[in-house]
């Protein structure tokens, strides 16, 4: 009688769930019918071609024996930070860091996060006011999309890297008025028109704000340093779980731009502080990086054999991130199903993540990769397309 009272209550319980659970069940099995339901795997194994290891700093020995070396000099590296910047977290690592940071860059402050993501919303829902106006490149990364919704600013979206169409915007608006760009876009792997843009922002007395996630380390220290940009670029967004192969991300910018987000950026201030051992391991990757420009050479080289392969893409002809659009969701599964069971690992992108008939193959490159691979992976996408 009891087992039958439990099972019976087992079941209620379950019908009422199903009830309340009806709609997100029907959204993952519309998802599932599509092949487009997301899921977490085990990291496969085979030829990465899909990682943003850029400069394959995360699987270097060179540098993790560095990173071991300091480990074991001061073992409290890996241990918790206890608390948030503003309480327990600030230690003298992540100060140096900072410091550090904003020298090499030539801004004169660093903020750390501890994610890229962490850092847009910050920023994105912090600086602008329900007086002011967010102007993002339509494809701008969503944890800005995410940052706009936090904001209370109004939100407009101007033609992938069209200056002509931003300033035709910019015209019309009254108020202050923050631009969002990449400086390298990570669906198509093409360049913004980045000092174009600064001109424009700069005759309007707009902001501008550029994320330089994947441009960093690859292209030195980004597209803003490279072309001087500091002075007109209000803020500059860096990343490191990329080709730095570490993770978090800093804000390079000026102190009242620093100290104002210190006060109300509620992702900064309610985030326990990262270990020491991250802060501690982007210093030593830029370090490591100022010695060892071979490997960014080595990259180019890569990215120069895979485009003589002559495949079609939006993509600039220097960008790790190489796009092959297959313009169908079940055709764009088998091609990445296929190179999977030769051994390379890709990222397909399906719509509704990007538009419908522009569904791509998002191939990185990497210094590590060999010409051998290139040429065999390019081989199979020729023979499938």
């Amino acid at each position: 009688m009891i087992n039958g009272s439990t099972l019976s209550l087992k079941k209620l319980q379950s019908l009422i769930m199903l009830k309340n659970f009806r709609h997100f069940q029907e959204a993952l099995e519309k998802r599932k019918e599509e092949g487009t339901l997301r899921i977490l795997q085990p990291k496969s194994e085979g030829i990465d071609f899909y990682s943003n290891d850029y400069l394959g700093l995360a699987r270097h020995n060179e540098l993790q024996n560095l990173l071991v070396k300091q480990i074991i000099k001061n073992p409290q590296l890996i241990s918790g930070s206890t608390g948030s910047r503003l309480i327990s977290g600030n230690s003298p690592i992540v100060i140096e860091t900072e410091n550090y940071i904003a020298k090499e860059h030539n801004y004169s402050s660093a903020l750390l996060f501890s994610s890229g993501y962490n850092t847009n919303l910050a920023l994105f829902s912090t600086l602008p006011t329900r007086y002011d106006t967010i102007i993002v490149d339509e494809k701008i990364h969503r944890s800005v999309h995410d940052a706009c919704k936090m904001s209370h600013a109004k939100k407009l979206k101007f033609k992938h890297n069209s200056s002509e169409d931003l300033e035709r915007i910019l015209k019309r608006q009254n108020g202050n008025c923050y631009i969002a760009i990449e400086s390298l876009y990570s669906m198509d792997g093409d360049f913004a028109p980045i000092r174009e843009i600064a001109e424009i922002a700069e005759k309007y007395n707009a902001h501008l704000i550029v994320d330089e996630a994947h441009a960093f380390g690859v292209f030195g220290y980004g597209l803003v340093t490279k072309y001087q940009l500091q002075s007109k670029v209000t803020a500059t967004v860096i990343t490191y779980g990329k080709a730095l192969g570490a993770h978090g991300a800093a804000i390079l910018s000026n102190n009242i731009i620093s100290s104002y987000l210190i006060n109300f950026a509620s992702p900064f201030i309610y985030t326990t502080s990262a270990q020491d051992v991250q802060w501690a391991s982007i210093k030593t990757g830029y370090e490591f990086l100022k010695v060892k420009n071979e490997i960014s050479i080595k990259l180019q080289e890569n990215i120069k054999i895979f485009r003589q392969q002559n495949l079609k893409t939006p993509s600039s002809e220097n960008s790790p991130i190489q796009a092959i659009i297959v313009p169908d969701n079940h055709q764009l599964r088998t091609l990445k199903e296929t190179l999977l069971d030769e051994g390379f690992l890709t990222y397909a992108v399906f719509s509704p993540a990007v538009k419908e008939g522009t569904e791509r193959l998002r191939i990185c490159l990497h210094s590590f990769n060999t010409e051998e691979e290139i040429i065999q992976l390019t081989r199979i996408i020729k023979e499938f397309i």
